[in-house]
């Protein structure tokens, strides 16, 4: 079964926390120093926030899937919809490893695919040097001009051209 994803930059994490929490009724699965992620079941979605951006408001919504098969249909309906295709394979971005990849929509929103395979302990695990990032969208694939981005980034858009994550 599939779950929705929805990731937004927040200026103060601690009160958006405290707001979601409530908004929510349930606290946090995890908390780190730039980000936190409530993994609901009513609704079901994997609900995000980070520091990680220069302007509060969206960054991207996704879909995860519970296994690889799901994964490989959400990749097809993609590549169907006739939208240029990211596909970032293993990676890893908010404290966890992932098999992925990206769409744009029509509007300009990115929209991520995502399988996660497990925990780790850091947003990511991308050498800082790297010119398009162990999990970034290279320019070429952006609809719009890219802003230098940090590793780890879904495809620019017009409503996410900062520095972000998942």
């Amino acid at each position: 079964m599939k779950r929705f994803h929805a990731h937004v930059h927040v200026d103060d994490l601690a009160q958006s926390i405290a707001f979601y929490s409530k908004l929510f009724a349930a606290a946090p699965t995890r908390v780190e120093a730039d980000y936190a992620k409530w993994m609901l079941e009513d609704p079901r979605v994997n609900f995000a926030i980070s520091t990680r951006g220069t302007t509060p408001g969206l960054d991207h919504f996704g879909l995860q899937t519970d296994d690889a098969a799901e994964l490989a249909e959400l990749k097809a309906r993609a590549e169907a919809a006739d939208m240029a295709l990211l596909d970032e394979g293993n990676t890893t971005c908010c404290y966890a490893r992932s098999e992925k990849h990206w769409v744009t929509d029509p509007q300009g929103i990115a929209w991520e695919h995502f399988h996660t395979l497990g925990d780790i302990p850091v947003f990511n695990e991308a050498a800082p040097s790297s010119a398009a990032g162990a999990c970034c969208t290279p320019a070429a694939a952006a609809p719009a001009p890219a802003a230098p981005r940090a590793a780890c980034c879904g495809p620019a858009t017009a409503t996410n051209s900062k520095t972000s994550c998942c």
